[in-house]
């Protein structure tokens, strides 16, 4: 292991990239839960801004995870 001077455990690229389509779409689900108001919060803004940060944050792992920068 003298060649590897990454900290990152030794995982397979299929794996981290199985795990990381998954996380997309648990954000992308959770912001369209938040935006329909599924959780039944009160105030119906908070439930739009967290929904839409989410979404924000599901797309940007989305291009980190095309681009490679994973």
């Amino acid at each position: 292991m003298e060649g590897n001077n990454s900290n990152r455990p030794n995982t397979p690229k299929g794996g981290r990239l199985a795990f990381g389509i998954l996380m997309i779409l648990v954000y992308l689900g959770m912001g369209l839960l938040f935006i329909f108001n599924v959780f039944d919060i009160i105030n119906p803004v908070v439930s739009y801004v967290v929904g839409g940060l989410l979404i924000a944050y599901g797309i940007f792992r989305g291009y980190r995870l095309y681009v490679g920068s994973n």
